[in-house]
């Protein structure tokens, strides 16, 4: 089968896109640390995240033997009518929850659903399993408490980057688990699917030092729970990919929607013009408009029956 690109672009304003080429033509293309002294100094220069208003509630959960730290917002407007389970991006090996803490306070009020995101343990002090380890003890915990806290089993998750990888593999834990239906929907935004090198989307960005901290000590990186493009991709929720056109991971992005629609599963792509990764963080006109699409697209599951 053959298709242009151009089908998949998500419909924005021409001056979006002017905008977008405009802004990147200007802006130094951004580089991952590629040593761990790199690492270390990259994080240590970080400024600390803006706090969101109200603030997050911080709590220590625990469920599958695994503690994990996750910040919770509360709808202002009411009851939640959903739960958003977020999951960080950074690489495997930066960033923190507290990072999405405006986004997520926003997103809690906009859509009236409750936010959970997860502190998980980063590489390379705690490479794989750790990570996906405390995504799905995450889930786990909210399957057993949404609805008593939050008086709602409705949930749907979400990441960017590494997070929609972690995000991606928690369903398939979960599914593998024989945990029918958890998530009503899956929001990813650029993520990294094949860290094995073995498809042409996956070698593009084999060389990145994030792989090697993450998971450079598994011999078969094909693993599923690494590299889930690779899994059984059968019994998966609704899954939105928002990936931009000049992105190194597009062809990932790409290779994941057309596995993920071969094996049964409502899949929708939304590549973004003029658009490098990470492109939701930047500020702006397309990032806002992406962001109100996923928005709207998680309303709409969240809010179904």
């Amino acid at each position: 089968m053959r298709f242009a690109l151009e089908t998949l672009f998500a419909d924005v304003p021409a001056e979006q896109i002017a905008e977008a080429r405009a802004f990147y033509r200007s802006r130094p293309a951004g580089r991952g640390a590629s040593t761990f002294e790199e690492l270390k100094e990259a994080r240590a220069k970080k400024p600390a995240p803006r706090a969101a208003v109200p603030p997050a509630v911080e709590k220590t959960i625990e469920a599958a033997g695994v503690r994990v730290p996750v910040r919770i917002f509360l709808p202002a407007g009411g009851p939640p009518q959903g739960v958003y389970l977020g999951i960080h991006g950074g690489g495997f090996y930066s960033g923190s929850a507290a990072r999405g803490d405006e986004r997520h306070r926003e997103l809690a009020n906009a859509l009236d659903i409750a936010v959970v995101s997860v502190d998980y343990r980063l590489a390379p002090e705690h490479p794989w399993p750790a990570a996906p380890d405390d995504c799905e003890a995450a889930a786990l915990w909210l399957l057993e408490e949404a609805e008593a806290r939050f008086g709602t089993s409705r949930l749907a998750i979400g990441g960017s980057s590494a997070g929609a990888n972690l995000a991606l593999t928690t369903l398939l834990r979960l599914r593998d688990r024989g945990v029918v239906d958890p998530f009503a929907a899956a929001a990813l935004r650029y993520g990294a699917y094949d860290l094995s090198a073995q498809t042409p989307g996956g070698r593009l960005y084999a060389d990145e030092y994030f792989i090697q901290a993450y998971a450079g000590h598994v011999a078969d990186r094909t693993a599923p729970d690494i590299s889930p493009l690779y899994g059984d991709l059968r019994g998966l929720p609704p899954t939105l990919l928002v990936v931009g056109s000049n992105d190194v991971l597009l062809e990932d992005n790409l290779a994941l929607a057309g596995r993920l629609s071969a094996a049964g599963n409502d899949v929708e792509v939304r590549v973004y013009p003029e658009s490098p990764h990470g492109f939701t963080g930047h500020p702006t006109a397309m990032a806002a408009t992406a962001l109100s699409g996923i928005s709207s697209w998680l309303h709409d599951r969240l809010s179904q029956p």
